[in-house]
């Protein structure tokens, strides 16, 4: 699905602007300002009236329609900002994609903003990309839509740069949306790395896809091990924007690509299987991240990598006690076919290791274990670098994406992943540490190399909608790359 908009800057009053609907912003602890102070003195104070009988708040995500006779705009929507003093970059995304994904229930062509001039230019570079965001659902298969994306935005702001910015920020994190909630018959290893084609082409990236030979004569057995039991072939997309000085190291950003987990010959029960199209979430927040990147042009020059394969019970597929050799020589001993992701990483984190990285961040929707400790909203973070770890938590705190570093002590971590027939297996012991042990795992293939691991099990698909967001993939911490590279050695 391709989804474009017009994003227009706004100068004009909300009784004037030439808009289906209008949203303007509440604080829940502020007078009535600006364009809502307008829209109330219209109404003759049925604003202030909402407020006074306590219909409405203005708290954060808060929404509510009231019909107007003023001008082309038949409505306007209310939109509860949360209090001021709190309010920030994270909360500018939520609360514009609430009011969108509010609007965006009707067909409406035209719709115009005006949640609060004053913001800063971060503040309405997220706003812009939140209203993007939140009028596109995940019915991209339904004859009739329950989320109408909206021709042209208007955007009332004195930040007019911010639009530009705002506008490649919603449409990579949609990017990425639209990767996630398409079925494994359409985006599979093969058409994952066509799309990924289409994104250098359209960007200027540089892009090298291995096929299954080029896989083999690269030694990446691990993946190749996960690709056996389907009929769908593996590939490893390698893609360069050199945005920054010649010879300077890159950023990688590696994403695990399984575009259909079955859980192989440790089959998963049907209930667990069902949303599995989102396995391949990393790859594609690496792919939407790198688009950004290219699109805004940061002085950086980065790496995105994604090892791509359909982990199924074909007749060759991988069994459990096989002993696999992974790119860099470490053998591995297969105890779950189902913790299929590392093995997928492992091959394409020495990719990424041997092409030079001087920092690697790798994404992937890797274990319950990490849902089980942090809940569906929050991503973990491991590392051998806690500086650089702490760069990437910095970035996902200003831009308002939640995650939490988890402790990788070697002296209590390392042995659980420790084989008696090769040099590591591919699970802990038992149930514990299940997300520590598998970024443990993953240790064991990046070398020297500076690295942090983002296991965004919980947040990258959401099985229920929220008011900002429908359910589907959730296209988070795009934006967290994008303000890491932004942030590269400033």
């Amino acid at each position: 699905m391709r989804f474009a908009v017009q994003i227009q800057s706004l100068s004009s009053s909300p009784l004037e602007t030439a808009a289906d609907a209008l949203a303007v912003g509440i604080y829940e602890d502020a007078p009535l300002a600006g364009a809502t102070a307008e829209v109330d003195k219209a109404l003759g104070g049925a604003v202030r009236g909402l407020i006074d009988r306590k219909e409405f708040s203005g708290g954060s995500y808060e929404t509510a329609p009231l019909l107007v006779p003023m001008g082309q705009a038949k409505q306007a929507l209310l939109v509860g900002l949360g209090k001021k003093d709190a309010f920030n970059t994270g909360e500018a995304f939520r609360c514009a994609a609430a009011a969108s994904r509010a609007l965006a229930a009707k067909s409406r062509s035209d719709v115009a903003f005006y949640l609060d001039e004053g913001w800063n230019a971060e503040q309405s570079e997220s706003g812009v990309a939140g209203a993007l965001v939140g009028c596109l659902g995940q019915d991209i298969h339904r004859a009739e839509k329950k989320r109408h994306p909206f021709q042209t935005i208007h955007w009332s702001t004195k930040n007019a740069a911010a639009i530009d910015s705002g506008r490649i920020l919603g449409n990579a994190v949609n990017l990425t949306r639209n990767l996630v909630n398409s079925p494994a018959d359409e985006i599979y290893p093969e058409t994952f790395a066509l799309r990924a084609a289409e994104v250098a082409e359209n960007h200027g990236l540089e892009i090298e896809v291995w096929d299954e030979k080029k896989l083999a004569a690269e030694k990446c057995n691990a993946l190749l091990a996960v690709a056996k039991g389907s009929s769908r072939p593996a590939r490893l997309v390698i893609l360069k924007y050199n945005g920054g000085g010649k010879g300077d190291s890159p950023l990688a950003i590696v994403g695990k690509g399984v575009t259909f987990d079955s859980g192989g010959l440790s089959l998963k029960p049907s209930e667990a299987m069902l949303t599995m199209k989102c396995d391949k979430a990393g790859a594609c927040t690496m792919l939407g991240a790198v688009q950004a990147i290219a699109a805004l042009k940061l002085p950086i020059n980065v790496i995105g990598i994604a090892g791509l394969v359909e982990n199924m019970t074909g007749p060759a597929a991988m069994k459990l006690g096989d002993v696999l050799t992974a790119r860099n020589g470490r053998t591995i001993e297969v105890h779950n076919t189902d913790a299929e992701g590392r093995l997928v990483l492992a091959d394409a984190l020495d990719v990424a290791v041997e092409l030079g990285a001087e920092h690697i961040i790798d994404l992937a929707t890797l274990t319950g274990a990490v849902i089980v400790a942090l809940g569906m909203e929050v991503a973990g973070l491991m590392t051998n670098d806690p500086p650089w770890c702490d760069a990437v938590a910095g970035a996902a705190r200003k831009v308002g994406e939640p995650v939490w570093e988890l402790p990788m002590y070697p002296e209590i971590y390392d042995d659980l992943i420790k084989s008696e027939v090769a040099d590591i297996k591919n699970v802990g012991e038992g149930r514990w540490a299940g997300a520590i042990t598998a970024a443990k795992f993953l240790e064991q293939f990046i070398g020297d190399t500076s690295w942090t691991h983002i296991d965004l099990a919980g947040p990258a698909f959401r099985e229920k909608p929220r008011p900002w967001i429908d359910a589907g993939g959730s296209g988070q911490y795009v934006r967290t790359l994008v303000e890491v590279a932004r942030a590269w050695k400033k």
